[in-house]
């Protein structure tokens, strides 16, 4: 008997996996949570049945989501993920000798103990001594924050659900309140591609546009995301991430990447036409 695992991408679209065996599979307080094994992307992690990483491709997204960022401002030194229970976010935050602080916060407890046993690819960085772990809501966390961020991540899953704070005006001002006076914002951004996602991706990027005086939207091509097509959002008080980054310095670090590169991250930023039609970009 063959086993798959299939995710429906719209009404009319579906993508699917043939995996060895599952791994796991039980409900939270919050979501169902399953990991399962491939003869093709090997362990991959779902939450209702929606794909979260695999570990093939998990790289792609995190690279993006944290160099991108790290290559504009190399100075950051206190950074908040919201979200990303698996570790990947984290892992990659750790590889920067200069951050002093990370502090994730993650609504749901199961997902981070599941994915420290059978995701360590991800999250074996999670008891690094300068991480911080918070199980809350990452809304509400934000709300009353005292600390000063240099950096906010927002490793988020899609806009309902346990997720679907992470994407309201009020979190978007929480979150620039809550970042220092240089400070970054970035948060995954949807896909473009499809039209079922097209309204959330403009919405988020409509909001924070409302808060931040430099809003620029990238991609990267993640082939187990729906369409592969994903975009990512960087948002900040000061850095603009193609005037201001500085390949020499970023390169300098030496740091071993399977995706990222300083020429990527210019060229991430040159959006197809029908995705600058979307979000009215002009520039």
């Amino acid at each position: 008997m063959e086993l798959w695992y299939t995710e429906e991408h719209t009404p009319t679209v579906r993508f699917s996996i043939k995996i060895k065996k599952q791994l796991f599979g039980g409900k939270s307080p919050f979501q169902q949570i399953d990991v399962f094994d491939s003869e093709e992307f090997g362990r991959f992690f779902t939450l209702d049945g929606l794909m979260m990483l695999t570990e093939k491709d998990e790289f792609i997204y995190h690279d993006m989501i944290v160099h991108v960022p790290m290559a504009t401002n190399p100075n950051v030194r206190r950074v908040l993920v919201i979200g990303g229970g698996d570790g990947g976010t984290v892992r990659e935050l750790t590889r920067y000798k200069g951050i002093e602080k990370i502090d994730m916060v993650d609504i749901d407890e199961m997902v981070v103990k599941v994915c420290r046993e059978l995701l360590p690819f991800t999250s074996r960085k999670l008891d690094d001594p300068r991480v911080t772990l918070y199980f809350e809501d990452g809304l509400k966390f934000v709300r009353t924050v005292e600390e000063k961020y240099d950096l906010i991540i927002v490793d988020s899953t899609d806009p309902f659900g346990p997720g679907e704070g992470l994407f309201t005006k009020e979190f978007y001002g929480n979150c620039f309140r809550a970042l220092t006076d240089d400070g970054i914002l970035v948060n995954q951004h949807e896909n473009p591609y499809y039209d079922s996602y097209q309204a959330s991706m403009k919405r988020a990027n409509q909001r924070i546009k409302d808060f931040f005086p430099v809003c620029r939207v990238y991609q990267a091509h993640i082939p187990t995301y729906p369409s592969g097509h994903w975009l990512f959002g960087f948002a900040s008080k000061k850095f603009d991430p193609l005037k201001d980054l500085d390949a020499e310095a970023w390169n300098a670090l030496g740091l071993e990447t399977k995706y990222y590169n300083t020429d990527l991250h210019t060229g991430a930023f040159m959006l197809p036409n029908y995705v600058k039609r979307e979000l009215e970009l002009t520039d």
